[in-house]
């Protein structure tokens, strides 16, 4: 009896959505432009009540022979981490890249970038992302990411430029905690990277991010949310994770009086910590 060998693709594409119709013309606009086609894409729906069902059946009807797949499940859960559990399930790609609706691939060609760092078979991939102008007339502000060591100051970079490997989510049964409520991206990453050994960086904008506003309260709440998982997860000593928290509200709190000055002053703290100027925690 000959065995026949299943094709997985390379990426698996999730992407949330409720009631944003277009902001999911947005995402998919991204997704169809891009030069790299062994891609899967998925969509988790809330439940929209919008033009959203509509154009995920039409898409459905005229992608079922395309070299694409593509499929959507739509169904009332608790949130967008519960949604991103369920599109996990879902999933057959060797990495996973989350795009919720509204944000995109920051270039036609960013899977093509990837696709040779995917062969090397990291557990991790991950990337700089580009952010939307403040103000009218300004271009994209290019975000870098963050040293992945340094993890323990906070994200290291946006969860849209982060592709994980499916493997590694199957194999130590990974999900979203859904204990949190704000930072469950925070306690999801570093508990992967515990199970992680093979980190590589592209220092190349993968995602476009559609910024929301953060109001103050929940600011608080993702940095109070964080110290628990690190307090939980036992990464830093208390007194480390005190000065982590101080230093995370006063930077949040600088760079809603002054987003200009709150850049420039990040950028001397890396520069001095590489230098060694500033000791490591």
């Amino acid at each position: 009896m000959s065995l026949v060998k299943k094709h997985f693709p390379v990426f698996t594409i999730i992407t949330i959505t409720l009631n944003n119709y277009s902001g999911l013309q947005k995402t998919w606009g991204s997704i169809k432009t891009q030069d790299f086609k062994n891609f899967e894409w998925i969509v988790i729906d809330g439940g929209s009540t919008d033009r959203t069902i509509d154009f995920l059946r039409k898409l459905r009807s005229k992608t079922r022979t395309h070299i694409n797949p593509f499929r959507f499940i739509s169904e009332t859960n608790e949130g967008v981490y519960d949604a991103m559990n369920t599109g996990i399930k879902q999933a057959k790609g060797r990495y996973i890249l989350f795009l919720n609706a509204g944000n995109q691939l920051a270039s036609s060609n960013i899977l093509s970038v990837i696709a040779p760092f995917a062969n090397k078979k990291p557990a991790l991939i991950y990337g700089d992302c580009l952010e939307p102008p403040t103000r009218k007339g300004q271009d994209y502000i290019y975000k870098k990411a963050s040293r992945y060591k340094d993890i323990k100051w906070g994200m290291i970079t946006h969860h849209q430029a982060m592709l994980y490997n499916r493997l590694i989510i199957r194999d130590y049964k990974l999900h979203y905690s859904l204990l949190y409520e704000i930072a469950l991206d925070y306690d999801f990453t570093l508990r992967f990277l515990q199970k992680s050994k093979k980190i590589l960086y592209i220092p190349k904008p993968i995602c476009t991010f559609e910024q929301g506003y953060i109001s103050k309260q929940k600011a608080t709440k993702e940095i109070y949310e964080q110290y628990l998982i690190r307090e939980n997860l036992e990464i830093v000593s208390q007194a480390q994770n005190l000065w982590i928290g101080l230093i995370q509200i006063l930077s949040w709190k600088l760079k809603t009086i002054s987003p200009a000055l709150y850049r420039i002053l990040k950028s001397l703290f890396l520069v001095f910590k590489d230098l060694k100027i500033i000791k490591k925690l």
